[in-house]
């Protein structure tokens, strides 16, 4: 099995039902994620009048509005 993060705190991630993150799920509605869920890096995040971009150096980048 291979564990995914929690994109803005960085811990691991127990699932869409994990209580200990439901926080970051509400917060994350309002602002860019900061850590890559697949591999636990810090991104580079840029925001911008129209959206986000996150990269991560290891599985590229994500963009959002």
């Amino acid at each position: 099995m291979e564990t995914t993060y929690c994109d803005r705190c960085g811990e691991p991630a127990g699932g869409p039902d994990d209580a200990a993150h439901e926080a970051c799920r509400t917060a994350r509605e309002m602002e860019p994620p900061r850590y890559c869920a697949a591999c636990r890096r810090r991104m580079v995040v840029q925001v911008t009048p129209t959206g986000w971009t996150a990269s991560c150096s290891r599985h590229g980048e994500l963009h959002g509005v």
